[in-house]
């Protein structure tokens, strides 16, 4: 009986013993990558602090980010990145890199001004200068291959162009239905939304009510209005009518307003800055999506013609400007006019020439009163002899750093560089506003000035997959050194690469590698999903 007994148990035993290990479940395999990020500081986009992790990415995708050791994460290759930043890649909503990306030299395309800043995503197409062909755009950044990512505006001065020309009137119906036409189908291809310039000839030309149209096209196909405001300064309608204005134009065509490069230009509105933020912060309150974005520089960067020309004498561009420039009593007019928009702009010792346009033949490195000096010329003179030829680029010292502050301190402004040829801020505008405002100043931290140069910035732009470190998004990264990265461009010379990205990784490839460029040219180009 006993031998049963005990027989028995061990039958009982063993089953249950092989229940348990049926019940157990199977110890799953390590998750398996192609890179593994190692003991940097994760920034992760969304203006959270810091944290040490690790990274795994496996195609263009991170899968994985916590501990690698604990979680058994096996990958090909291991990058040590200890003592360094890991962050989301920038993304800049503003600049004029359109022309090197659409390039057949392949160093151009690789878009490295804006690589070295840690940027792995650029917006073209602004100040309303977007190309409405937005599909054979993206398909020749394809074909070619390009260095960083690039997305579409679709650019109300160009349509209007397009349409009416340089003329200083209004379109007919015909006409509007033309350009709203235009607008759809860039909104169809891809587009992200309408870009306005309302201080530039022609586009200075329209009225509100035209904007608004083409605006209203771009909230059909849930885009968004981007607009450099019709002034900055006092050039017109002032800057607090140029901003109610942009206001207007977003609330009546149901579009989020984004204002490129907000500022107050010039001695006449410094201080300005304040009652701005006031006018827009009650529309938020009120429900109004409103956004802006920033470059940190004193000076922006024009054209002599955009900084001192009254708006009348461009009716025609700048060949209805030479017709009027040889009649003496407009030649008279114009001059004193233009007079006002040096006085705007701080004198002639705060026009910086930058680069010559046409047959001007301009030194770069002075400002207009030393080529005015050297030609024994009044500046305003010198000024009109450069338009008689060409035209010139120009740094323009017109901004009060306290005003670059005040707008730098709101959550609903994010970096931007405007960069354009010429000026330091296309190789330098990312790292400039890390040193002046995280490093320097003090009044934003680290996870601020990420999530204002890549999560923030996503959103506002849509893309749904970038500007955020997790599992499952793009792996556009950027990993920096937080005591190296710093500006190198100045405006004497501002050709200059940015320093302190030690790694930056476009749609999961490397472009930089241990601080050198890699010659990879993975970047694509990033269509707003349309349902046409």
């Amino acid at each position: 009986m006993e031998k049963l007994w005990y027989r028995a148990l061990l039958v009982g035993s063993a089953t249950a013993l092989l229940n348990a290990c049926v019940a157990v479940p199977a110890v799953k395999p390590a998750l398996s990558a192609d890179l593994l990020i190692v003991g940097g500081t994760i920034v992760d986009g969304t203006g959270e602090d810091g944290y040490p992790a690790d990274m795994a990415i496996k195609g263009d995708r991170i899968v994985f980010v916590g501990d690698a050791l604990t979680s058994k994460i096996s990958a090909d290759e291991t990058l040590n990145v200890s003592g360094m930043i890991v962050a989301p890649g920038f993304i800049d909503p503003h600049t004029h890199a359109g022309g090197d990306l659409d390039s057949d030299d392949a160093r151009k395309r690789a878009n490295l001004p804006f690589a070295f800043q840690g940027v792995t995503t650029v917006m073209v197409g602004n100040d309303g200068n977007g190309d409405t062909a937005v599909a054979a755009k993206a398909k020749k950044a394809a074909d070619q291959g390009i260095g960083t990512n690039v997305t579409y505006m679709a650019g109300f001065g160009r349509i209007r162009k397009t349409v009416i020309g340089d003329e200083n009137r209004a379109p007919t119906d015909a006409e509007l239905g033309a350009m709203k036409a235009m607008m759809a189908s860039a909104m169809c291809e891809g587009a992200r939304g309408l870009s306005a310039g309302l201080y530039y000839t022609p586009q200075n030309f329209a009225k509100t009510e035209e904007v608004i149209a083409l605006a209203k096209i771009a909230a059909k196909f849930g885009g968004y209005y981007d607009t450099h405001m019709r002034d900055e300064s006092t050039y017109n309608i002032g800057l607090e009518g140029a901003l109610r204005e942009a206001m207007e134009i977003g609330k009546q065509s149901g579009t989020p307003l984004h204002i490129a490069h907000i500022k107050a230009l010039g001695p006449a509105v410094w201080g300005h800055s304040a009652k701005m933020i006031g006018l827009i912060e009650q529309a938020q309150a009120n429900g109004q999506k409103i956004t802006a974005d920033q470059y940190p520089w004193r000076a922006s960067g024009t054209r002599i013609s955009n900084a001192l020309v009254p708006r009348w004498a461009l009716d025609g561009g700048l060949s209805g400007l030479r017709k009027r420039l040889q009649d003496n009593v407009l030649r008279a007019r114009i001059r004193s006019e233009m007079s006002q928009g040096l006085k705007r702009r701080g004198g002639a010792e705060a026009l910086l020439f930058t680069g010559s346009l046409g047959q001007a033949n301009v030194l770069t490195g002075i400002t207009l009163a030393q080529y005015a000096a050297d030609k024994s010329l009044h500046p305003l003179d010198a000024a009109i002899e450069i338009l008689k030829k060409g035209d010139s680029r120009v740094a323009s010292f017109n901004m009060k750093p306290s005003d670059i502050n005040t707008f730098a301190s709101r959550d609903w402004v994010v970096t931007g560089s405007d960069g354009s040829a010429g000026h330091p801020r296309k190789y330098a505008s990312f790292p400039k506003a890390y040193r002046d405002f995280v490093q320097d100043k003090k009044f934003m931290s680290l996870a601020q000035f990420v999530r204002r140069s890549s999560g923030k910035t996503a959103d506002i732009l849509g893309l749904k997959d970038r500007g955020y470190l997790k599992a499952g998004m793009v792996a556009d990264i950027v990993i920096f050194d937080p005591q190296k990265f710093t500006p190198v461009a100045t405006y004497q010379n501002p050709r200059r690469l940015s320093k302190g990205v030690k790694h930056l990784l476009v749609n999961g490839v490397p472009v930089i590698a241990d601080g050198k460029h890699t010659g990879a040219l993975p970047g694509k180009p990033l269509l707003k999903e349309s349902s046409c």
